[in-house]
């Protein structure tokens, strides 16, 4: 693909993105969110492999889908009340219709079957994008509208996630399979608390964000798609391989690294709002979770494979590890401390 075509859609999402976070009339978000799905579909598919013209297609379809859905909500809310305004979503049927479009854009189970699919298809660097930035106005519109959304559904399709992410992820052997039921469950935690604590939701998302393109980034300097190869990669990179392992715990939650204080938050709120047993199950089933990020923890620093393994050990690079990667990982393990100037600024 040629930089010009990159720049157009690297534009494209950019500005996609901005004007949706930044409307307030449905058409407006509706046009945007269709602007940023036509832009990431030919970085789905640019390699040309069946693979990642599959996940194009797939990843067409159900954000075609979506959009319909968003559309078709928002029309009916129009027709019953004569707002078009997002905040000013009312209607019962709309609000239910507008739950369902969103948790497809988002992943959410029961609408979370095309996601692995899509990320197993695409680069890590597209794949950082679709768990990410493509994430983000569908979490706004659910953030601007999560007065008049229904807590009881939202909190249904947020225990399934976390389960499912969790329990499915289980068994992945590729690491953009593993992410992407990662992503599912994180999507969880922010769904049960939007209703609740909408600002929770969103510093959830901005820690979630940063964790996942520290992962992200990491994955794709040692070029590690399977964990047979992360296995072998400590020779080629042994620091960022060592630090991978703290921002893997950090995402799976635990104190004393970044990714506890969301958890935290969201489990103390939950307890507030007396719903300590959506707060319970919710705190087990990330149990699932912890899981498949010690065995990719395991995997990345492991110095000797517990089986006889056809893959050759890499030489070490010399070179010197991206100045994101440095940022991101330092920020995805030292924030906790400062999380007293976190709450101050929501």
């Amino acid at each position: 693909m040629n930089p010009q075509a990159k720049l157009i859609f690297a534009l494209s999402l950019t500005v996609g993105t901005t004007l949706t976070i930044s409307s307030n009339h449905w058409i407006m978000a509706w046009t945007e969110l269709e602007t940023n799905t036509l832009a990431i579909l030919p970085l789905i598919s640019k390699s040309h492999h069946p693979r990642a013209i599959e996940a194009a297609t797939k990843y067409f379809l159900v954000q075609a889908a979506a959009s319909t859905l968003v559309l078709f909500s928002s029309m009916t809310n129009a027709w019953h009340t004569g707002q078009w305004d997002i905040t000013q979503l009312s209607h019962p049927t709309s609000c239910l219709i507008l739950t369902v479009a969103l948790a497809m854009k988002l992943g959410l189970v029961p609408f979370h079957f095309w996601f692995p699919e899509v990320l197993q298809g695409s680069s890590l660097i597209v794949g950082l994008l679709l768990s990410t930035l493509m994430k983000f106005p569908p979490i706004t519109l659910l953030y601007l509208t999560s007065p008049s959304l229904k807590p009881s559904v939202l909190m249904t399709m947020a225990i399934l996630s976390t389960a499912l992410g969790g329990w499915m992820g289980l068994n992945q052997t590729q690491t953009r399979k593993i992410l992407a039921f990662s992503s599912i469950s994180h999507l969880g935690w922010m769904a049960i608390i939007i209703a609740y604590s909408p600002k929770l939701a969103l510093l959830n998302f901005y820690l979630y964000t940063l964790m996942t393109a520290a992962v992200f980034l990491s994955l794709n300097s040692i070029k590690a798609l399977k964990l047979s190869t992360l296995m072998t990669t400590w020779t080629k990179a042994p620091s960022l391989n060592a630090i991978l392992l703290l921002t893997l715990l950090s995402l799976a939650g635990l104190p004393p690294l970044t990714g506890f204080l969301p958890k935290w938050l969201i489990i103390q709120e939950l307890t507030k709002q007396e719903v300590a047993l959506a707060a319970t199950i919710i705190a087990l089933l990330s149990l699932l979770g912890l899981f498949f990020y010690l065995r990719l923890a395991y995997c990345a620093t492991i110095t000797l494979p517990p089986h006889t393994t056809n893959h050759m050990k890499q030489w070490y690079n010399n070179k010197p590890t991206n100045t994101m990667v440095a940022v991101l990982t330092t920020m995805s393990l030292m924030l906790l401390p400062i999380s007293p100037i976190i709450l101050a600024v929501l």
